[in-house]
């Protein structure tokens, strides 16, 4: 049994995920293959949330970089000129943690979640009869289509009233006979899987351990070190099935001090001490470093809640507020707008440990001001203004403009 610290599994995870040591090589794409899953959401503040995961891990990369490279930059025109069978890679929308950006490689790992689906026969709504029909013709002839252009999203207002044609297009990819190949105008973009996924991925038809090894193995990779209810969480998979496959996922077990659970980590993770630059930067609600709360408040002690749906008279912390990453700790949050030219902070919140003394306020504060000039830079923001903090203003104005852009 390996015995770790707290600060030891801590800096695991931090490394694992892409925030310890020298920047992840190979972009965008590299990026995606050691997290296995970039959360989706509508949400959109500074920039959405897939976007600024890339972002925290790997500095200013240009949003239309990012979404060519989740995307593969191919215009619809010529994804519906596409033959079937002739697909080379690239990424699709599935249920993972949530709606995620996944390797197109890893299309055969839910085969597992596809036929859960389909022998459940429905998920949120019942499928109309003969429009499931009518959309795989429409793809067949038409290529890659958005629910608008198959027939309409909502039935009405209401944002749970689908029309028929969104609730087949959805039942569609939830079994795995279209794929989400990318997004336009926040709109899914819909083609049969037969075009959209390569051949050989297509024909391989794994059995559930086979999906559910892999995908624990993948989660250990991609977390250092976690428990059963981490690992489980990541793909969101039942924690028993965790337990018929970890130990064929080859992860190692593991003790760590202060955890009442079990753990494992991943055995590539062990063979290096965790070392290196940490990096400094504000992080999506959604980014997997912190979307597991419970993983969050055990691994940083640090309790966030997003509050985007809690009343405005009863948030804490603002909107969406964005945990601040720095030294390898989440010191504090950021509620982040935009007015013009000018990046707003309409309220910091620094966790209590950060500014217990004046050395840890001064570095905090320098932190908080180092992630809002780079965050301001990224999205063409030349002014930062703070609204509402309990930092000092005078060393909070000190620190902003000391870190300032030249």
């Amino acid at each position: 049994m390996v015995e770790l610290s707290a600060d030891e599994a801590r800096r695991l995870q931090l490394r694992a995920q892409g925030f310890l040591g020298a920047r992840p090589k190979g972009g965008v794409p590299a990026m995606l293959e050691r997290l296995g899953a970039v959360q989706l959401d509508t949400i959109s503040v500074l920039a959405r949330s897939h976007e600024l995961v890339p972002y925290a891990r790997l500095g200013p990369v240009g949003r239309d970089k990012i979404e060519a490279a989740y995307w593969g930059g191919q215009a619809v025109s010529s994804r519906r000129s596409a033959k079937p069978g002739s697909a080379t890679g690239g990424t699709f929308e599935y249920w993972a943690h949530a709606a995620s950006i996944l390797p197109m490689a890893d299309w055969p790992l839910f085969a597992f979640r596809r036929r859960a689906y389909l022998r459940r026969g429905w998920r949120w709504h019942k499928v109309p009869e003969g429009v499931c029909e009518e959309i795989r013709a429409r793809l067949g002839a038409d290529g890659p289509l958005t629910t608008k252009e198959l027939g309409g999203a909502k039935a009405s207002a209401d944002w749970w009233d689908w029309s028929d044609h969104k609730i087949g297009i959805e039942w569609l990819l939830d079994i795995g006979e279209v794929v989400c190949v990318e997004r336009v105008g926040w709109r899914r973009v819909y083609d049969l899987a037969e075009r959209a996924v390569p051949a050989a991925l297509l024909a391989q038809d794994l059995d559930d351990d086979t999906c559910l090894t892999a995908l624990v193995a993948r989660a250990g990779r991609a977390l250092g070190v976690a428990t059963r209810g981490d690992l489980a969480d990541y793909y969101r998979i039942k924690q028993d099935q965790v337990d018929r496959v970890v130990e064929a996922a080859g992860l190692v077990p593991v003790e760590v001090a202060g955890w009442t659970q079990r753990a494992w980590a991943d055995p590539a993770a062990l063979a290096s001490p965790p070392k290196g630059r940490h990096a400094t930067a504000l992080l999506s609600p959604f980014d997997s470093l912190v979307w597991d709360r419970a993983r969050a408040s055990r691994v940083f002690g640090f309790d966030h809640r997003l509050e985007a749906y809690v009343p405005k008279a009863k948030r804490v912390h603002g909107y969406f507020a964005m945990p601040l990453l720095a030294g390898g700790r989440l010191i504090g949050r950021v509620d982040p707008a935009r007015e013009g030219r000018t990046l707003i902070a309409r309220q910091v919140s620094m966790e209590p440990w950060a500014t217990r003394t004046a050395a840890r306020t001064e570095s905090s504060t320098t932190a908080l001001a180092t992630a809002l000039w780079r965050a301001a830079s990224w999205v063409g923001c030349d002014d930062v203004r703070v609204e509402r903090t309990t930092l000092p203003p005078t060393l909070l104005k000190t620190a902003l403009t000391e870190t300032a852009p030249s």
